[in-house]
Parts: C-alpha cells; sequence; structure tokens
C-alpha cells in the first residue's frame, strides 16, 4: 500500500474529512505534528517511509529529496508557491512536483486593498486613539489621489491592479517579464522600471515569486529610493525583504509604514522590532483566507497527489 506523508497545516485539522479519499485509493496515511512547516531535519525522520507528499512550506532541500529517493515519486504542494522545495533536485531524482496555481488570488489581492484603504483612511489608528479616550481627527487621503506601485504582475499583481483602478489609482507595475499588452491596455497600468516605480509610488505591493532574482530585492538600497511617506505591503513571501533594512528604515523614517504578511522567519519571533511599530500592520501568513480557495486548493492537491503516484482519479 503507498504511503502518502500529510504535513500541510491547512489540511491536517480536515484529515479525517479527507480520510475516506485517500483509502479509496488505497493509501496509507503518516501525519505528524506540524507547527508551521516541517524543516529538514524533521523530514529526514521519515526519509525512506513515504511514496507521496502533501506539503505546506516545508523545506524539501536536495538533501532531503536525495534521502527520500527512490520511493519518494511525488510532492503535492497545498497552494501555489514552492520556493521552500528544491525544484531541479525533484527533476534530478525524479519527484513529479505539483501545486496549484492560481490558488488564492481573490483573497490575497482583497488583503492588499484593505491594507491600502486602512493606511489611506488611517482607521485601525482612529480606532486605537478613540478607545484611549483621545477625539483626534487624523489625516487620511483618498485612494484616488494615490499612487500603487506593482512589482510583480501575475495573477496576484494584475488583481491589484484591477482593484486599485477601480478606486481610482495610478497604478505602476514592473517586472522580469514581459506583460500581455491587451492587459496593459485594459487597466491602463504604467509599466516602469524598479527605481521609478519605488520613488514615485505612495504604495508599494509585492506580489512577486520569491525566486534567486527576487531573494533581498527590498534592500537599504531600494528602500533609500522609496519616498519618506511611502508604505510598503508584502502578502508574497517574507525573504523579497530584508527585514533588518525594513526595520531600520522604519525606524530612522525613511518610509512611513508597511503592512506585512509574510516574514523572513516565520513564526515572527517575539523580540523583532516589527512587533512594537505603531506604523506596521502584522498578519500571521493569513492573506490566503478564503473558504472557497481552501476548498479548491483540498481537492486539487489530493488529485496531484494521486495522478502523481499513477493512479487514475475519479471526479468526485
Amino acid at each position: 500500500m503507498p504511503t502518502v506523508l500529510l504535513t500541510a497545516p491547512y489540511m491536517i485539522p480536515f484529515v479525517e474529512r479527507f480520510r475516506p479519499t485517500f483509502e479509496k485509493y488505497g493509501l496509507d496515511l503518516i501525519v505528524p505534528e506540524v507547527q508551521e512547516r516541517m524543516e529538514e531535519a524533521d523530514l529526514l525522520k521519515y526519509a525512506g517511509q513515504f511514496d507521496g507528499a502533501i506539503c505546506g512550506d516545508d523545506r524539501y532541500t536536495e538533501r532531503v529529496i536525495a534521502a527520500c529517493s527512490p520511493r519518494l515519486k511525488v510532492i503535492s504542494k497545498w497552494g501555489t508557491g514552492i520556493d521552500s522545495i528544491d525544484a531541479p533536485a525533484c527533476s534530478r531524482y525524479g519527484v513529479a512536483l505539483c501545486r496549484t496555481t492560481n490558488a488564492f488570488t481573490t483573497p490575497v489581492a482583497d488583503s492588499v486593498l484593505g491594507y491600502l484603504l486602512a493606511f489611506a483612511r488611517r482607521q485601525p489608528w482612529m480606532d486605537a486613539a478613540m478607545k484611549r479616550g483621545v477625539w483626534e481627527k487624523i489625516p487620511g487621503k483618498a485612494l484616488s489621489e494615490c499612487t500603487l506601485g506593482i512589482i510583480g504582475i501575475g495573477n496576484i499583481g494584475k488583481a491589484v491592479t484591477r482593484r486599485a483602478k477601480a478606486f481610482g489609482m495610478k497604478v505602476l507595475g514592473n517586472d522580469i517579464v514581459d506583460i500581455d499588452h491587451v492587459f496593459v491596455n485594459e487597466t491602463g497600468i504604467q509599466l516602469t522600471t524598479l527605481s521609478s516605480l519605488l520613488s514615485e509610488s505612495d504604495f508599494v505591493s509585492i506580489n512577486c515569486d520569491l525566486n534567486p532574482t527576487s531573494h533581498h530585492l527590498m534592500n537599504a538600497d531600494t528602500f533609500a529610493l522609496m519616498k519618506p511617506s511611502a508604505v510598503i505591503l508584502n502578502t508574497a513571501r517574507g525573504p523579497i525583504i530584508e527585514e533588518k533594512a525594513l526595520i531600520e528604515a522604519l525606524q530612522s523614517k525613511r518610509i512611513a509604514g508597511a503592512a506585512l504578511d509574510v516574514f523572513e522567519f516565520e513564526p515572527l519571533p517575539l523580540e523583532s522590532p516589527l512587533l512594537k511599530m505603531d506604523n506596521v500592520m502584522l498578519a500571521p501568513h493569513n492573506t490566503n483566507s478564503s473558504p472557497a480557495a481552501w476548498e479548491r486548493v483540498h481537492w486539487n492537491t489530493i488529485r496531484n497527489l494521486v495522478e502523481g503516484l499513477g493512479i487514475k482519479y475519479e471526479e468526485r
């Protein structure tokens, strides 16, 4: 009987609901206790014990993949991003690597708009002041008065663009790949260089993948290009921002604020200065929160696993 290592934190709480499906395909499950992710050492403990894996942001390094071969046939990622998995190693060892593209476009794009509105209209800060007994009219601005710069014009970047344009924002975009001219004409997004985007934007939203070209894309040099009144938003991957440089930029008032759903190290360490900053909004890597999106990803992840094991999948 093929065995599956299931470590995706979003599926584990509902594993009993899916167990009959795994049994239908003759699959046995190993379900460890997982907090945020399995590190390399955690996965190595199970090396050679499973034929397929359903994972979250687990560290499937080359060492892990080599140790799990030749038994391991497929890694089915719950979600879209596969930056924690060594894809070239999967290819070398004959391990199929699957994911659900375009999985969380709608909730992530909605979250970006929520952050834009919160910082522009200052609602969280007025609410906090009122609850301290302070009647203070904190100045806000309309989104139509602001310029949004989007780094990464993939599915999420496009969805953010459409939402921002609906609020009358000027939108600048930057990507390392060519963007479909039909989308450019449809939305009026202005494609530009990264330096121009950073220097002209009131808000900068990071929506690109994490890869060698984007690691620490935002660092001391790039933060120095931003307006002192600008706010950066990261709902993509933590290491795209060099966190030490971000903290220094915020502390020195080089930039005005940040909205962060992702971090270089997760969970965010309790000693992080970000936790004590009044001009920062934080969330625990949760912009994907959406019952409809989760349901689609649950079943697509199972389908990818089953097919990756060479078993015919039957539509529900």
